[in-house]
């Protein structure tokens, strides 16, 4: 199979960092600076924690819990804190230290040139977020950062941490596992990578050799539903049901402690069958909280992928030539582009790097209908940052003598209202011209109620909430909800 780089048409659209950055958006916002945690925490919160439950509260100063800050009791983390953290060098004079950066300040520490107008173009945007993204990339930050490992990247009583590769070289570490291919989970893995061995599925130790070049002297991939044993305790991967190669990680200590860590999944029925689940205590339960608020009920994959089946029918028996478009990231929505590809009988178009990834998988309901010609088929992906109207627009003018109008879907469970909730008939599209784009509410990661199912049916000893974590706040949202699921 030729997986050479073809004249593709849609390679102006997006470089695969791109797609990563813009990946991150449904995994934890911008995927760079999430979570930071203060040094001192690894000792007394992190020790804590694990000695006091799943309760946060108790970890918490009392002015936290009551909420009751005045402006001048409350703490503020000092500009000096973060140049520190990022590893940037800090532009501004000490005495200015704890005033807000000002958006100049920014410009000139990540060499970007500021816009004459703070209504830039699309366009110029969309080249600037490149170039940052380039940037961190290629800074120190995504590398051996100083930055410290956070304590729930850590597995007590093991030599294992999970997702944690931005933090160079953890101490007392002897194998770095990994979840799945998404930048803010393996950020920091690059061809240098010397720290030890990597862990994980043998369809996402593809990827790192395709895609980031990691000497594969380092990777060590585990198939699912295999035990392994690591450094004397037992690791089970068990399918995630979130993008390609994606893996809840089960690991059984030599004093039977159980821990299951979920990486981002979207928790389903058919989990609650898996040996391992149904018939072994999680003592502690690593939980993907992403969409951790009562305001997410998403509808059923299966529900949403009939919806844009149908909508794509109605729009082609209306108006036959039309180009559709479905956005996606480096990896992740395969199941919405093919179920098109089924219904219609059509080809996939996608680039060269695309293909090359999606070859990768090894799946031949994916491999068999991709095409190189984005005039032999009307099914196109592209980058999920391409699903804007005015580079819509362009990508249209390319196949103007085929088609003549274009439909989008953008599949991310950030399309989701409450308003809407499973009643999709109610999405209205965004469209201008010749261009519609509907925002669907296609998540792969687990909704409210689902992440509420699970838990109840897990019942762990331990929950640790491994997204929107950073904040006392949202720790005790969470913790509060997990008491009240496991009380039933």
């Amino acid at each position: 199979m030729d997986f050479s780089d073809e004249d593709d048409d849609e390679d102006c659209f997006g470089s695969r960092f791109n797609d990563d950055v813009n990946e991150g958006e449904e995994e934890e916002g911008f995927v760079f600076c999430d979570d930071v945690e203060e040094e001192e925490e690894e000792e007394g919160f992190a020790s804590d924690f694990y000695k006091a439950g799943s309760d946060w509260s108790c970890l918490v100063e009392e002015d936290e819990k009551t909420d009751k800050f005045s402006s001048s009791e409350k703490k503020k983390m000092k500009q000096a804190n973060l140049f520190q953290i990022w590893g940037l060098q800090n532009v501004s004079s000490p005495e200015t230290t704890t005033k807000k950066m000002k958006q100049t300040d920014l410009f000139q520490i990540w060499g970007l040139q500021k816009p004459s107008s703070p209504f830039a173009s699309p366009a110029s945007t969309s080249a600037k977020k490149t170039v940052l993204g380039k940037r961190l990339r290629d800074s120190s930050f995504t590398n051996d950062s100083p930055r410290q490992c956070p304590f729930y990247k850590k597995l007590p009583g093991t030599p294992f941490t999970v997702d944690a590769f931005r933090y160079g070289c953890v101490q007392g570490c002897s194998a770095y596992f990994l979840t799945h291919y998404h930048a803010d989970h393996y950020i920091g893995l690059t061809k240098s990578w010397s720290h030890g061995p990597i862990y994980c599925s043998s369809l996402t130790s593809r990827l790192l050799r395709l895609s980031l070049s990691v000497n594969p002297s380092f990777i060590h991939p585990l198939e699912l539903d295999v035990d392994y044993t690591i450094n004397g305790i037992k690791v089970t991967l068990i399918e995630a049901n979130h993008c390609p190669g994606a893996a809840l990680i089960h690991f059984r200590l030599l004093d039977g402690t159980c821990y299951l860590h979920t990486g981002d999944f979207r928790a389903s029925k058919q989990m609650q069958t898996h040996p391992l689940l149904f018939n072994q205590r999680v003592h502690v339960l690593y939980l993907d909280t992403t969409y951790c608020n009562p305001r997410y009920k998403f509808p059923s994959k299966e529900n949403v992928l009939s919806y844009v089946v149908r909508i794509t029918k109605d729009i082609l028996r209306k108006q036959p030539k039309t180009l559709i478009v479905v956005g996606s990231y480096s990896i992740g929505k395969e199941c919405v582009y093919l179920a098109i590809a089924k219904a219609l009988g059509v080809k996939i178009f996608a680039n060269a790097s695309r293909r090359r990834i999606l070859h990768s998988f090894g799946w031949d309901d994916i491999s068999k209908n991709l095409c190189t010609d984005g005039k032999a088929t009307c099914l196109h992906v592209l980058p999920m940052s391409s699903l804007r109207v005015e580079i819509l627009e362009e990508h249209l003018k390319v196949y103007r003598e085929h088609y003549g109008a274009v439909l989008a879907f953008r599949p991310t469970g950030w399309t989701y209202s409450e308003k809407i909730g499973e009643q999709l008939d109610l999405i209205k599209p965004t469209s201008k011209g010749k261009i519609s784009i509907y925002g669907v509410p296609y998540s792969e990661h687990s909704s409210f109620t689902e992440l509420r199912e699970f838990v109840q049916f897990l019942r762990p000893d331990k929950i640790i909430p491994t997204v929107n974590n950073a904040n006392a706040g949202n720790r005790e949202k969470m913790q509060s909800c997990f008491r009240e699921w496991l009380r039933r």
